[in-house]
């Protein structure tokens, strides 16, 4: 259905028509890319470096991509924006071109994914750190310490790609060789660097940066408060002017952000609980993608931050998982998903509709929503509980349905014995 002429058609056409909204009206959803280029010019004009002089919000790596469009230009925004652009494109190329090697199909998901989640995927780090997350889980299974780097590197830049580490701990069969040692000579090699320029005090200061934050408005948690806002109840919004975001306000939210902080970390180890425990029933590169996908969301229902950039993060196992679907529906395995209802087509088409609804919230209706407006706020509460309802579905997936595969899976193979044994 798709060719190779008219993917790279709807590539050119997504990241053009970006590239024309971040140099002519980049607005509210390119905002962060300005602060970048301040933090380029600091750096290459004024010699201070994050990390390196200072603490900084971001790991280390993240450096790398914030400064080198400042090569373009500190000063004037239409050449850094260019330069930002063209880097996310590149890396957007290289992630569609290694999906589209598998499936067509998932390419196509992945470029329409970031066309309806509009400016965030394209104006964040987020953008850099995704298409590290893709090819990572793309090499998991035939090349585990390639996407043990991948994903480490994508860690450095933006954290979330490396709880995508875990799952590929769970299937590795040499997990020593093939994942530890590779994403701790990553980790040796930066903190090396970053020991080298002199900002050792400050290596790890991205991992405190979130403590003491409170809910932000755009966060899952969130929801009851925006309820009670947009209804005329307790609830409210209040601007950070330090941390440059907006945060609900009410009765009980410091002790939902507090509790978040706890069940964060929980949440994780649980679904890589829940991966462990399915590790004989599913199939690596299934595995891979349903316990990626799991631990992706619960970093984003569970977490007090919620910014609308998190969502980029499911691009990478839904990609993936798509991609898997497709290559073997082609092939006539159709028996690989059969008793698994809620599928990959599925997930793909409710993360279509969550990129959807989350780019009407932001930035579409951000300002609509910090003033109130109730149809920006029910908006957002029908992605808030989308997002909680495919994490649930997603944990039964990889908690039951995987064991219903493996039921119908030894069924046909006794009969397909059976049949066999009766033509002898």
């Amino acid at each position: 259905m798709w060719s190779r002429a008219s993917l790279s058609v709807l590539f050119l056409a997504v990241h053009a028509w970006h590239w024309r909204v971040i140099v002519v009206d980049p607005g509210v959803g390119f905002g962060d890319v300005g602060l970048y280029q301040w933090w380029a010019w600091d750096a290459l004009e004024r010699g201070t470096w994050p990390v390196l002089d200072h603490a900084w919000v971001y790991p280390a790596l993240a450096v790398l991509p914030v400064v080198a469009p400042g090569l373009a230009s500190t000063v004037e925004w239409a050449p850094y924006a260019s330069a930002w652009m063209l880097l996310v494109t590149v890396a957007n190329a290289v992630a569609t071109v290694a999906l589209a090697r598998r499936s067509r199909l998932a390419a196509v998901w992945y470029l329409l994914f970031l066309a309806l989640l509009g400016p965030v995927a394209f104006g964040r780090l987020d953008a850099i750190a995704v298409p590290f997350a893709v090819v990572g889980l793309l090499a998991a299974v035939r090349r585990p310490h390639l996407a043990a780097v991948l994903l480490t590197v994508g860690a450095w830049v933006k954290v979330a790609p490396g709880v995508l580490v875990l799952p590929l701990l769970v299937v590795a069969r040499r997990r020593v060789r093939d994942v530890v040692v590779p994403a701790g000579l990553v980790c040796v090699a930066v903190v090396g660097a970053v020991a080298a320029g002199g900002g050792m005090r400050n290596v790890v200061s991205f991992a405190s940066a979130q403590e003491g934050r409170g809910l932000q408005l755009e966060s899952v948690a969130a929801t009851w408060w925006v309820v009670q806002w947009v209804t005329g109840g307790d609830g409210g919004a209040h601007y950070d002017e330090d941390l440059i975001t907006w945060e609900a306000v009410g009765p009980g939210t410091g002790v939902a952000a507090e509790l978040l902080g706890w069940l964060l970390p929980v949440g994780v180890g649980l679904v890589t609980w829940a991966a462990w425990r399915a590790r004989a029933r599913l199939a690596p590169a299934e595995l891979l993608a349903w316990s990626g996908l799991a631990l992706t969301l619960v970093l984003i229902v569970v977490n007090k931050v919620g910014s609308p950039q998190f969502l980029t993060w499911l691009a990478a196992p839904v990609a993936v998982g798509l991609a898997l679907w497709s290559r073997a529906r082609d092939d006539g395995a159709a028996e690989a998903s059969e008793g698994a209802p809620f599928g990959w087509p599925l997930v793909a088409a409710w993360c279509l509709v969550l990129a959807a609804l989350t780019h009407l919230v932001f930035p579409l209706g951000y300002f609509g929503l910090v003033a109130g407006d109730p149809a920006v706020g029910w908006t957002l509460v029908a992605r808030n509980v989308l997002l909680a309802a495919l994490l649930c579905a997603v944990v039964v997936r990889l908690a039951v349905v995987g064991r219903r595969t493996a039921v119908v899976g030894r069924r046909r193979a006794a009969r397909e014995r059976g049949a066999g044994g009766r033509s002898d």
